[in-house]
């Protein structure tokens, strides 16, 4: 039995990535750890979040009840960034528990990654991490406003990393890997329409913006 096209892209990826890495200088490594250190701070206030206020309900929807949306099998789009973020954080033992994961034929409603102790990632995907069910958002965000605008606060955030109307660190690490001749269908940067449509707006904008400057001159 094989395993599905979705699996085999992750795989791909993390073999793609891991590889990569692993023929970096030490300092090549260091100047990305660098670069991803504000996104890790982030990522940080995010999951401080979620331990002081939904980590408990998520559990119970998600992972004992099976209730929610989250973590359905082939659910989660992960962006090339995730891959490169997560294993630069990962040890080789953790990467080998990844690549076991998508090498297993596709049984059951649940993430590949999703394992009896949770996910097997150690920096979850974005869209994982910042996705909230109808249950949380009514329930919890709905009847607690100041819970709300917090998180409304982090979803803008978000934004400063995946939202390419600007330089983001996401379109970065896709653009570092294709300089290196590398290249994977979860290089949503470079390959979704919808967000090369954004980029391709704010490209036009900004050259608007430049011309109307120059014509008061």
């Amino acid at each position: 039995m094989t395993t599905s096209p979705y699996n085999q892209e992750q795989a791909e990826a993390i073999v793609m990535v891991r590889r990569h890495l692993e023929g970096l200088t030490p300092d090549a490594r260091a100047r990305l750890r660098r670069r991803i250190r504000s996104y890790l701070a982030f990522r940080g206030e995010v999951a401080r979040f979620h331990g002081a206020h939904l980590a408990t309900v998520c559990s119970e929807k998600c992972f004992s009840n099976e209730t929610s949306a989250c973590c359905g099998r082939e659910g989660i789009a992960t962006f090339f960034a995730d891959v490169v973020i997560n294993l630069l954080l990962s040890s080789p033992a953790e990467i080998d528990a990844l690549l076991r994961a998508v090498s297993e034929p596709v049984t059951g409603p649940d993430c590949v990654y999703l394992s009896g102790e949770g996910c097997l990632w150690l920096l979850k995907p974005i869209v994982c991490e910042m996705f909230l069910c109808a249950h949380v958002k009514t329930q919890i965000l709905g009847k607690d406003r100041s819970l709300r605008k917090r998180w409304e606060g982090l979803r803008r955030r978000e934004r400063l990393y995946t939202w390419p109307t600007r330089p983001v660190l996401f379109d970065e690490l896709e653009a570092l890997f294709r300089a290196a001749g590398l290249d994977s269908p979860l290089m949503y940067f470079h390959k979704s329409p919808g967000l090369l449509r954004l980029k391709a707006r704010a490209r036009g904008d900004a050259e608007r913006w430049g011309k109307a400057r120059e014509g008061r001159c």
